[in-house]
């Protein structure tokens, strides 16, 4: 039989792929990738570039791309035999992954490498290669003793096997959540897209009612507009208590990996877990990216306070009982109803106008328009579920750029959340290869899957990583595409959801389903008014979750004995616009920081460094026009070519010709003062 994961090439045959293939594919990769790594380690003549650092990058790239494919697969298609298959080899390729820096000969032969002439005469992209290779080589273990070594594989492994214990725990805890309201009258506020959804979800388990879960649509719709106090509480208690009982509990997971985090940087000469992962960031140190979190802070404190009091005062002309505080399940119905007295504005209204289908031909349109590419539909790919559909994307001369696949609604087998995923990380020409997910409210009540505006800035966000990825030109795959600093990555994401509020953008796909009349001229000065609406809470509650990241991973004492969860329930309260519940868990969901050995955990921040650079970068396009095709080429050449050939601050300079202020982020939020 013959195993489709270790014959992958652009075109991956996804209904070729099953659970059974994972662990003898894997396994033949690890030894292949091993005796490869030992080949670069015992070669016998002169060290050059092309058998030490290009056969390192060669080495593993198979490996690389079979497990891309089965992580990615085991994210939208779980099922229990894949799960077991994934764990079964989970721990072996994180070992396999750890012990490349480990690996004395190996290191030996780059080091031999990078004292030679050739290594003085490379270009600027293999140097740059060189140099990150030897940093993070000596940051992951090289220049330790055996003991040493030993003891950071271990640690390696376990964070591993946690991490992913972590993920599966959430996604089990969530799937596992349902509540079915029999009773139409609960139902009030609700508006017909949340019943109807509720409705087809309660028709799929069978069961007469409404059907309400935690995923993403259904849990907004409850929270936003639902008028039984009780429903919301229910829903809003639920989601934020996810994983902390038995058999799916994340709160002693939590307290594990940050001791193995502090223990592996102690391990490695670094203070706390911060300094090891932020030395390779754009803020370099974990005093800068606290500066950041604390003067953001800062310069929205006053108009957080002021709509926190303007909130509870418009509750209280609409509440037969004055309340001296909001419970938190309360701020986000009374938000919206503040916002449609004082906007007149109902978002919902906006749902008619972006069918699924037409802002993703938007979202293309404006790709062609601003970087040159063209993207058709391709069927002939195929896919893991009937709803999934393909694309081919090509530069504006025909060349083929890759393939991509669009992911757009939940399923129970499929994590919660959006994301952009590069199954196939190519240097050109050869193509690339992504997929980026969503979980959109699906077609519903005889109607086409109709996004919120938060949607639509979503899909466009997760496009943007996509053109970050396929649209990258660097010579070496391992500084390729989005493998770039992560407070730099959410750039060329955040920037794409700027227009989604601009009449231009807008106009090239913002159409009434049944219609297929533009948005009104003074539903788009509600939208735009509204953009500001609350930005200084919106802003707080990010900057809470940066402050919270960073004191887990610079103060928690994981040996002591304060609880995981009150400790940062003190911080995140500080950050909070009603007063938390005791059982509040929210860091027992908080996937961004525990779902992966490392991901956003110590640099949750970078969301909101992004943002900065993103409002800085779109004040070009603004002063130009949103769709000059010039300040867009540059865009393309400077940023989403580049990859990390060259230091991201260094990227931006060139196309803003300066380094990045805050005053365009806080003038975009209203909150310049």
């Amino acid at each position: 039989m013959v195993n489709p994961l270790l014959f992958l090439g652009p075109r991956i045959s996804f209904d070729r792929i099953s659970a059974e293939h994972v662990v003898p594919a894997i396994e033949e990769l690890l030894s292949k990738s091993q005796r490869a790594l030992d080949a670069i380690a015992e070669a016998m003549e002169s060290p050059g570039y092309e058998n030490t650092l290009g056969a390192l990058e060669r080495a593993t790239e198979g490996l690389e791309t079979a497990m891309n494919i089965v992580e990615h697969l085991e994210s939208v298609a779980t099922t229990p035999a894949l799960r077991e298959a994934y764990n079964a080899v989970l721990p072996k390729v994180s070992d396999f992954w750890s012990g490349i820096p480990l690996h004395a000969g190996l290191y030996a032969r780059l080091t031999a490498f990078s004292e030679s002439a050739e290594a003085r005469t490379l270009d600027a992209t293999r140097g740059r290669l060189l140099k990150k290779t030897l940093d993070e080589f000596k940051r992951h273990g090289a220049e330790l003793d055996e003991v040493g070594k030993r003891r950071l594989r271990e640690i390696d492994q376990e964070l591993s096997r946690l991490t992913t214990k972590y993920s599966e725990n959430l996604l089990d805890a969530t799937v596992a959540f349902e509540l079915v309201v029999a009773d139409e009258a609960r139902l009030s506020g609700l508006p017909p897209s949340a019943r109807d959804a509720a409705r087809d979800a309660a028709k799929e388990k069978g069961v007469p009612g409404h059907r309400f879960t935690l995923q993403e649509p259904s849990r907004l719709a409850v929270l936003t507009y639902a008028d039984d106090r009780a429903l919301r509480e229910t829903i809003w208690r639920a989601f934020n208590g996810r994983a902390t009982a038995a058999p799916c509990d994340n709160r002693p997971l939590i307290v594990r990996i940050l001791k193995l985090r502090r223990d592996k940087a102690k391990l490695l000469g670094f203070d706390n877990f911060a300094e090891l992962v932020l030395e390779d960031r754009m803020a370099k140190r974990s005093s800068e990216a606290r500066r950041f979190v604390q003067e953001l802070t800062q310069k929205t404190g006053e108009a957080f306070e002021r709509e926190k009091r303007e909130l509870l005062d418009f509750a209280n002309t609409v509440l037969p009982e004055p309340i001296q505080n909001f419970e938190p399940w309360d701020v986000m119905y009374f938000a919206e109803r503040q916002r449609r007295a004082r906007y007149d504005f109902d978002e919902e209204v906006l749902r008619a106008y972006f069918p699924l289908e037409r802002v993703l031909e938007g979202a293309f349109e404006t790709a062609r328009r601003l970087f040159g590419v063209r993207i058709d539909a391709a069927p002939e790919l195929s896919v893991w579920h009937p709803m999934i559909r393909g694309y081919g994307i090509f530069d504006g001369d025909g060349t083929r750029l890759g393939w991509f696949y669009v992911d757009p609604y939940p399923r129970e087998t499929k994590r919660d959340g959006a994301w952009m995923h590069g199954l196939v990380t190519a240097v050109p020409p050869s193509p690339q290869v992504a997929v980026f997910c969503m979980n959109g409210n699906p077609p519903a009540g005889g109607k086409p899957s109709l996004l919120s505006h938060r949607d639509v800035e979503t899909l466009f966000h997760e496009f943007g990583h996509l053109l970050h990825h396929c649209l990258s030109r660097v010579s070496v795959r391992s500084l390729s595409g989005t493998r770039v600093a992560q407070d730099f990555v959410e750039l060329p994401s955040q920037i794409m959801e700027n227009w989604c509020s601009e009449r231009e953008g807008l106009d090239l796909f913002a159409r009434h389903y049944e219609t297929g009349a533009p948005i009104e001229p003074s539903l788009l000065e509600k939208l735009i008014a509204v953009k500001t609406y609350r930005a200084g809470t919106a802003q707080m509650r990010q900057l809470g979750f940066a402050a919270a990241d960073l004191a887990l991973h610079l103060e928690f004492d994981p040996d002591g004995a304060e609880d995981v969860v009150a400790f940062a329930n003190r911080i995140l309260a500080e950050y909070s616009p009603t007063p938390l519940p005791e059982d509040y868990s929210m860091i027992a969901g908080f996937g961004h920081l525990f779902a992966h050995p490392v991901g956003y955990a110590a640099g949750y921040y970078s969301y909101k460094w992004a943002e900065v650079l993103d409002a800085d970068a779109f004040s070009r396009f603004k002063e130009s026009g949103v769709f000059d095709a010039g300040v867009g080429r540059e865009f393309r050449t400077a940023i989403l070519e580049r990859g990390d050939s060259e230091d991201p601050m260094a990227l931006f300079q060139q196309f803003m010709g300066r380094p990045p202020r805050l005053e365009p982020l806080l003038e975009r939020q209203g909150l310049l003062q």
